[in-house]
């Protein structure tokens, strides 16, 4: 399913975000530690532990990039919230080699578009948090290597309750990774799995 952005959809969805994220959360923290320069493309990716994670690209877009982001939903989640094509999401059937072979190639075309960003969950599925085994699905490392002009920039999402009856989301956006783009896609994997469970370390430290 392709992304069919609709620009008076987002407008308005933006307005609703904000409403949703200051009535669900006690707060909500961003920490900051990279900004795109003009006309740099930038993939990101970020651990995935909750419903909130189909929100969080859609709000650090609208409020710190400003670029012509996209982002990667499984196909099973997209049928349930189609709203989310409209806002520049499309599918990926991990259930086939063929059909995500066929949504990685859109998300490479996808980034030739100008100011281009994509948010991708490389671990493929909400699972339990950690900080430490993250298993990512090869497709981040084959599209670090397809598009090397790319910032790979990991993402830190940590929701909990320590504080307060309602939860608290952190956000930490890292560095952009430094990454030798010839080496294979699993030893690229590997690397970014370990930036991002560094990442997480320091957010949980905190």
């Amino acid at each position: 399913m392709p992304a069919k952005e609709s620009r008076l959809f987002i407008t308005i969805f933006d307005w609703y975000c904000r409403w949703l994220f200051w009535r669900r959360f006690d707060s909500i923290t961003i920490q900051c530690n990279y900004q795109p320069a003009d006309g740099q493309k930038t993939i990101y990716y970020l651990n995935h532990n909750s419903w909130w994670d189909g929100l969080i690209p859609f709000l650090l877009n609208q409020k710190l990039f400003h670029q012509n982001a996209r982002g990667m939903m499984e196909d099973k989640q997209l049928n349930r919230y189609t709203f989310f094509r409209r806002l520049g999401v499309f599918s990926i059937d991990l259930s086939s080699a063929r059909s995500s072979m066929q949504s990685l190639r859109y998300a490479i075309r996808s980034m030739d578009r100008p100011n281009a960003a994509l948010y991708i969950y490389p671990q493929g599925e909400i699972k339990p948090f950690t900080t430490e085994d993250l298993e990512f699905k090869k497709g981040i490392g084959w599209l670090a290597k397809k598009i090397p002009a790319t910032d790979l920039v990991p993402v830190g999402i940590y929701i909990h309750t320590q504080e307060s009856d309602k939860p608290r989301l952190q956000i930490t956006v890292g560095r952009k990774v430094s990454v030798n783009r010839q080496k294979p896609a699993d030893d690229i994997n590997h690397l970014l799995e370990k930036e991002l469970s560094n990442l997480l370390e320091k957010m949980v430290d905190k």
